[in-house]
């Protein structure tokens, strides 16, 4: 199977990138936890041109990290997994299935409360710390398993892109908003004309992020706006969109996505902390992560194969499908990034996110024994 070079760096940095967050994750966790947690705490609070530090860390520099994740599609959609519709099927299917089913559930557990809002906390897949524990079965993961994988979360982050852009905007106002839009159609134009300077797309989309901020929308969607203004063309692998990915991999996988989880994950852990974990929201993500996303993947898939939609690949397993069914309810990043979005009661986010660690622990566990198993076995 033939795999361009910028797959392998993908692959190659995000694996690496997964072992990174655990350790940023376990630091934080013992730090906060620990004599300094107060001083920790209040260094991501610390207050800069006007807003916290965890504010420019959320808002900013996760913008950056949301134009790699349109980039990757935008290249998926050209000439990855995602551009023969065939082949696409299969990932895309199990996608969905695993978006529908955690929501569903999630749902079940908060129908008619206040913390129904966070239904969409364990949609998503983080693709960072998955391959991670995809990459600590060496080389007899067969490389259909690692696209199926990468294509499963690629489409698990531009749902979460979609449910952010739709539902979690406070107040709209339409003169920035048009004034963002208008920007994005300007550098569309700019991409129809094959006009191809980096700098002027980079301004374009601070431009951009700003109105898009003042307009009551989550800024962080004009990185994937911006990513899908950005020119790709297909065949050319010097063209400017290639040419950003690849410069933004490292940083953003060794830079951005490990500040983000030393910001957001200090949570001080104490009795009133565990005790909540069977709060319906807790249940809700707990049970949405660690069991719904692994129903979802393997039921939709299933369903989808017997139909005839599309097809199981043939170095695959039903086995190994359930297991990285269960690797796509590590959600960390996204589920972390939509709980900020969900809820304005601290002790409800840190929970929330303390949930979302454990499901993620438990899904990583399950998943590599099952898919240590399965793989053994072929």
């Amino acid at each position: 199977m033939k795999v361009s070079k910028l797959f392998k760096e993908f692959v190659e940095s995000e694996k690496s990138s997964g072992i990174i967050l655990i350790f940023c994750t376990l630091f934080s966790l013992y730090v906060t936890n620990s004599e300094w947690g107060n001083a920790y705490h209040h260094l991501w609070k610390t207050d800069v041109l006007g807003h916290s530090l965890e504010h420019w860390i959320n808002d900013g520099l996760m913008t950056i990290f949301f134009l790699l994740v349109g980039l990757e599609l935008e290249r998926e959609i050209y000439i990855g997994e995602l551009s023969k519709i065939k082949e696409a099927s299969f990932p895309i299917i199990g996608a969905l299935g695993g978006m529908i089913v955690p929501v569903i559930i999630y749902t079940i557990f908060n129908y008619g409360t206040e913390t129904i809002s966070g239904s969409a906390i364990p949609m998503s897949t983080d693709i960072a710390f998955a391959l991670g524990i995809l990459s600590l079965l060496g080389n007899k993961v067969p490389l259909s398993l690692k696209i199926f994988l990468t294509a499963l979360a690629v489409i698990d982050d531009l749902g979460a892109i979609v449910i952010i852009g739709t539902f979690y905007s406070n107040g709209l106002n339409w003169t920035n908003l048009l004034l963002s839009l208008g920007t994005f159609a300007l550098l569309g134009g700019l991409n129809f004309a094959k006009i191809r300077s980096i700098p002027l797309y980079l301004l374009g989309g601070i431009a951009m992020w700003y109105f898009m901020g003042q307009s009551g929308v989550h800024p962080t969607i004009t990185g994937v706006l911006l990513a899908f203004a950005i020119p790709f063309d297909k065949g050319d692998h010097i063209s400017i969109s290639t040419k950003i990915q690849h410069f933004l991999h490292k940083p953003v996988s060794f830079g951005i996505l490990p500040i983000f989880a030393l910001a957001n994950t200090a949570i001080i852990l104490n009795t009133d902390t565990t005790s909540k974990l069977l709060e319906t929201y807790s249940l809700g993500i707990f049970t949405g992560l660690s069991f719904g996303k692994p129903i979802g993947i393997f039921l939709f898939c299933l369903i989808a194969s017997r139909l005839g939609i599309s097809k199981l690949p043939k170095d695959l397993s039903w086995a190994s499908i359930v297991g990285v069914g269960f690797l796509g309810g590590i959600g960390f990043t996204m589920s972390i990034f939509i709980t900020n979005l969900s809820f304005n009661q601290a002790s409800i986010v840190d929970v929330s996110k303390f949930s979302i660690l454990l499901a993620s622990l438990v899904s990583a566990i399950i998943g590599f024994s099952i898919l240590s198993k399965s793989l053994k076995q072929k």
